[in-house]
């Protein structure tokens, strides 16, 4: 069992810049990768970027590229989204998901094994 907590969301103005965070606890092999997700009521929730925990590698949404950044501290267990130049589209639900199958996390949609209660960012234009 992998456990998540984000934090860190509020709210910003239009080209502002929020850092959400998600802890991680319990079995570290549950962790194949790590994402973000974001989600506004009546769409489908979306992957905006994820990070591979061994490799590192980075993987983001068109719509972020460039302005958000996915990264971990192992030491701490942390992951984090850094968000720049933030749109009044970047509002949403926020939330911190993990998977320890290949495929789930190379294919990104919002069937991963373990989640977060999901953080708020609300960006005003």
């Amino acid at each position: 069992q992998v456990q998540l907590a984000e934090s860190g969301g509020g709210s910003v103005q239009a080209g502002g810049s929020l850092r959400i965070s998600c802890a991680a606890s319990g079995n570290s092999y549950g962790r194949y990768c790590m994402a973000w997700f974001r989600q506004v009521p009546g769409k489908e929730r979306e992957a905006v970027a994820r990070i591979y925990q061994i490799s590192g590698k980075t993987r983001y949404a068109d719509s972020v590229k460039g302005r958000f950044t996915i990264s971990q501290d192992s030491a701490k267990n942390t992951l984090y989204l850094q968000m720049n130049s933030l749109k009044a589209e970047d509002t949403a639900m926020y939330y911190c998901a993990a998977d320890n199958n290949p495929v789930r996390c190379t294919l990104a949609r919002p069937d991963f094994d373990y989640w977060g209660q999901g953080t708020q960012v609300t960006v005003s234009s």
